[in-house]
């Protein structure tokens, strides 16, 4: 991989326009983490592989309706968040248009970016219809094994009321 992207290229790989990237940068929502200008003119900016992934999350957001302002606090807890220093590519972000939340990639909970990690309620349908049906088929099983016992009971007293 290369050792930095300047912001042309960073611009043509993301979809970003220069403006765009220049703003970020001025705003600190997305930095070039090789080289800054620290706002000295002709200091060219380089991004790494990371900052063009940055990149790409924050411009997807904003074309989905996010604001800068939202999507500049979702950004900054996902940058605070261990998971996004080692496994970036593992985050998974699902936003509503008012909100972004991330998916915990090890045990699947929804927490709410904007809110420092708020837990969000999340129902997962499948996993419930997976148990109902484990359920329903434990009641039957139970049922019929009691029902057989039941026969049995009944067969028991028939004999020894005939018998006696």
């Amino acid at each position: 991989m290369n050792d930095g992207y300047t912001a042309q290229q960073a611009s043509k790989l993301t979809g970003c326009t220069p403006h765009q990237l220049r703003y970020w940068d001025r705003v600190d929502l997305v930095r070039p983490s090789i080289q800054s200008t620290g706002g000295r003119p002709g200091v060219r900016r380089l991004y790494s592989f990371r900052d063009l992934v940055a990149l790409r999350v924050v411009r997807s957001l904003l074309d989905n309706g996010m604001s800068v302002q939202r999507v500049r606090r979702a950004w900054d807890y996902l940058r605070r968040n261990a998971e996004m220093e080692s496994h970036l590519a593992e985050v998974k972000l699902i936003t509503d248009g008012s909100s972004i939340f991330r998916i915990a990639s090890d045990d699947g909970e929804l927490l709410d970016a904007l809110r420092d990690g708020q837990m969000a309620f999340f129902v997962a349908i499948d996993s419930i219809t997976r148990e109902v049906e484990e359920d329903v088929s434990r009641f039957e099983l139970d049922r019929d094994h009691f029902l057989e016992i039941l026969r049995l009971v009944e067969e028991d007293v028939a004999s020894e009321a005939s018998g006696s």
